[in-house]
């Protein structure tokens, strides 16, 4: 699923072609939004907030996108052929001199903008990491939520409603570089070390904001091919010490964690290689 990162590029990538240009033409697949009221209207904004995209309209309307695990925003020249075929389109909207296509996405929806704040998804989300106001007392404080306590650390990064931005990649790296296991509760965890997670995630989001090629590991291990310290990389050694990494499918979707053990400690209950 894409993450904050990825998220932002989109935005970045998008902005210059949408923002200023009234929507000359507009539709979306049905049943779902209706496309039709975003035409005539100028885009003022195109931001990211946390894996949510949002394109903000001079009518007070706005488009939001989640793209899920397989969702995609690309942007075409008037009258080009779309790279993938146009019944996997979700939504498109078409300013002078740009088409810009969301394929595959689970959600696309228009709402008003004074209504964010109350909206069931973009309403609770915690800080944004990429977020130019980011609030890193608010993450703590919501990582610290009453019911937050019993959940395990890993769960509780991944709870967008906590901080937005982080997915399965953040998680894993995150952890793995603050030396924290995956399964520990929140509760059992210091304000230091929670602080010291919110923090490497931002820092690693906010490095690869701008570079397709995510990168968690140093430029010297980069350039030989070494990007990710532990994330898809069960049963291989770690990179740290040589232990054999491990994985365990955990939460409620479930998701897959990697760890190693002997930098971040052992998973209760038994792992998988």
């Amino acid at each position: 699923m894409p993450e904050g990162d990825t998220l932002f590029r989109i935005a970045a990538a998008l902005r210059p072609y949408l923002v200023g240009r009234a929507v000359v033409a507009a539709s979306a697949r049905q049943p779902g939004p209706r496309a039709d009221l975003l035409v005539g209207r100028t885009v003022t904004e195109v931001v990211a907030i946390g894996k949510n995209l949002v394109i903000r309209f001079d009518s007070g309307l706005e488009l939001r996108t989640h793209l899920g695990m397989r969702g995609s925003w690309h942007r075409y020249r008037p009258g080009e052929r779309w790279r993938r075929p146009p019944a996997r389109a979700r939504i498109s909207l078409e300013v002078p001199g740009a088409v810009a296509v969301c394929f595959d996405a689970p959600t696309a929806e228009i709402l008003e903008t004074r209504a964010e704040a109350v909206h069931p998804a973009l309403g609770r989300l915690g800080p944004d990491l990429l977020g130019p106001a980011f609030d890193a007392e608010e993450a703590l404080r919501r990582l610290r939520a009453p019911d937050r306590a019993d959940a395990s650390i890993a769960t509780a990064l991944l709870d967008q409603r906590a901080l937005a931005g982080i997915g399965n990649v953040y998680c894993d790296e995150t952890l793995f570089l603050e030396r924290v296991d995956p399964f520990a509760t929140v509760a059992a965890l210091s304000d230091a070390t929670l602080q010291r997670l919110v923090g490497r995630a931002r820092d690693l989001l906010w490095a690869n904001r701008e570079t397709v090629r995510r990168t968690t590991t140093p430029d010297a291990m980069a350039t030989t091919g070494r990007r990710l310290w532990v994330y898809g990389r069960a049963g291989r050694p770690c990179r740290r010490c040589g232990t054999l990494l491990l994985a365990r499918r955990h939460g409620d979707l479930p998701r897959r964690r990697t760890w190693c053990p002997r930098c971040q400690g052992p998973a209760p209950g038994g792992a998988e290689g």
